[in-house]
């Protein structure tokens, strides 16, 4: 259920003991998720209004911002859970509703892991706003994945936050680039013969 073992399977279990208990410590989200997508948006040296722009789908909160108070907890979207069944379907409405009350007026980029993805429906989400798909592809043409791809879609997120869509078009980031067709936003890897 909670997707680690060893030292992290202590740490998670834990965590979970003091959220059952209520005594679970909170930070700022942008604070408490770490990895190489927060690394790459340094959230750190973002103003405080474009962090709570940022969202969040959790398995355990449902949507946060990168603002919100959130505890140390370790739970996949994709678990199943009893009878709540699993926490991407039944967090799908709240987190679709969430996203379109905050989007109104304004354009959405997904830039969500599949994992994530799944508690969303962008095609209900399409409907009353602009959303932007983000695909990120190696230079030979397949679906690029890694800490290479983690760390562009950070930059990515920054640069959009920052600039807005009007930035995609001069995004470079270590080789990488962005093209936006559409409503689909494709940022590219560098060859690998890029240095």
């Amino acid at each position: 259920m909670l997707g680690v073992r060893g030292e992290l399977l202590d740490r998670a279990l834990g965590a979970t003991a003091d959220l059952v208990a209520g005594t679970a410590p909170v930070l700022p989200a942008w604070k408490r998720y770490t990895g190489v997508v927060w690394a790459g948006l340094d959230p750190a040296t973002l103003s405080a209004a474009d962090r709570a722009r940022v969202l969040v789908p959790s398995g355990l909160y449902g949507m946060t911002t990168a603002a919100d108070p959130v505890a140390d907890y370790r739970l996949k979207m994709l678990v199943s859970l009893g009878a709540l069944g699993r926490l991407s379907t039944f967090w799908l409405p709240e987190v679709t509703a969430a996203i379109a009350r905050r989007a109104q007026g304004r354009v959405v980029v997904d830039l969500l892991p599949a994992e994530h993805a799944h508690a969303v429906d962008m095609a209900a989400l399409a409907c009353s706003t602009r959303v932007i798909r983000a695909q990120f592809i190696s230079a030979d043409g397949r679906r690029a994945v890694g800490h290479e791809a983690k760390s562009a879609k950070g930059r990515l997120a920054r640069t959009v936050l920052e600039g807005g869509l009007e930035a995609l078009g001069t995004f470079r980031f270590e080789g990488w680039r962005a093209t936006l067709e559409g409503d689909v936003l494709s940022v590219v890897a560098p060859p690998p013969e890029w240095s």
